[in-house]
């Protein structure tokens, strides 16, 4: 308002000015004061307005932005500082993180979620049994819905499988513990039938928590659907403790080893989930037993083999002395 109040009297000095110039030149000498006077008021005037000019647009629009940003980032700061989460929230990379708070750095699969209930089914194996109620419960004890037990096709012959595959992993693990400490000299080697013995008995003595219920185990392996997993486990279990007592043949004993110890084992199975003597002593003592028969047979072929291989060369000598006696070796 000021600067325009200015003006106003620029522009009247400016008329007043222009009136006294547009009149003829006298020689009056207040005429000549009256207009340097007005030339002076224009001066001033002039210097006033140039003083009280506005910044131009250009600066105006450049400060007005500064000051923007200036603001704009010191929200962005304070919100950043306020809530930490929008900032994991906006990052294509954060990880993901469940209603507990912790981080899921890796996704869990089917099969593995599978594994976690049947592993914590077992805990209710000796209260419900080979069923799908210790399934049932095992998810539950997750946190999961009892409808998880959808996921088994088998249904409670999928628990029984996992069992005989934890327990051949961990008899896996024992034997090649035992492998790498008489490599290291840390322990003497076994003979071969003390070493199948023990193996043996190791891998049964994981059935006594459930000792009970095995029977019902033992059942759902022979229904049809099981039986083709039943048999892949037990031939890797057979492959494993060959494998760890030394056995390295490629010809038919690779088959006769095995099928061997197959009879030995389900054998000592059944003796022993009829056993009630102290601590299965009684299965021990059958499992002691079958061993030593399979160790005298092997023996007994042996000296078969041997007798045999003697009587053949004796009837090839035989044969020889015979046609040497008839003359039929002779020369003609």
């Amino acid at each position: 308002m000021a600067a325009l109040l200015r003006g106003l009297r620029a522009g009247r000095a400016l008329r007043g000015l222009s009136s006294v110039v547009a009149a003829p030149t006298t020689t009056n000498p207040q005429c000549g004061s009256l207009r340097r006077g007005f030339h002076c008021a224009v001066l001033r005037l002039q210097d006033e307005s140039k003083s009280d000019k506005p910044p131009s647009s250009t600066s105006s629009s450049t400060t007005y932005h500064e000051h923007y940003q200036a603001h704009s980032a010191e929200q962005d700061a304070a919100a950043s500082a306020s809530d930490p989460a929008a900032d994991q929230s906006t990052d294509p990379n954060a990880s993901y993180q469940d209603q507990s708070g912790e981080q899921d750095e890796e996704y869990e699969t089917e099969e593995q979620l599978q594994a976690r209930i049947l592993t914590a089914a077992l805990e209710f194996v000796p209260l419900h049994g080979w069923s799908m109620e210790a399934i049932a419960a095992g998810a539950e004890s997750l946190g999961l819905s009892s409808a998880s037990t959808g996921m088994f096709e088998k249904g409670s012959g999928d628990l029984v499988l996992h069992f005989i595959a934890q327990c051949n992993a961990q008899l896996t693990e024992i034997l090649a513990e035992q492998h790498n400490q008489v490599q290291l000299g840390q322990a003497e080697p076994k003979k071969t039938a003390d070493f199948i013995r023990d193996a043996v008995e190791t891998r049964l003595r994981m059935y006594i928590p459930y000792i009970e219920t095995w029977p019902q185990a033992m059942s759902l392996l022979l229904l049809p659907h099981n039986i083709p997993d039943s048999l892949k486990h037990l031939s890797t279990l057979m492959d494993d403790i060959w494998y760890y007592a030394g056995d390295r043949s490629t010809d038919m004993n690779w088959y006769t080893k095995r099928a061997a110890l197959t009879g030995i084992y389900n054998t000592t199975e059944l003796v022993m989930i009829q056993d009630s003597s102290p601590d299965f002593q009684d299965t021990w003592t059958f499992l002691d037993n079958r061993i030593q028969d399979v160790v005298n047979m092997a023996t007994t072929a042996k000296q078969v083999q041997s007798t045999g291989e003697a009587v053949v060369q004796g009837l090839m000598g035989a044969a020889v002395t015979l046609k040497n006696l008839t003359g039929l070796n002779q020369r003609r």
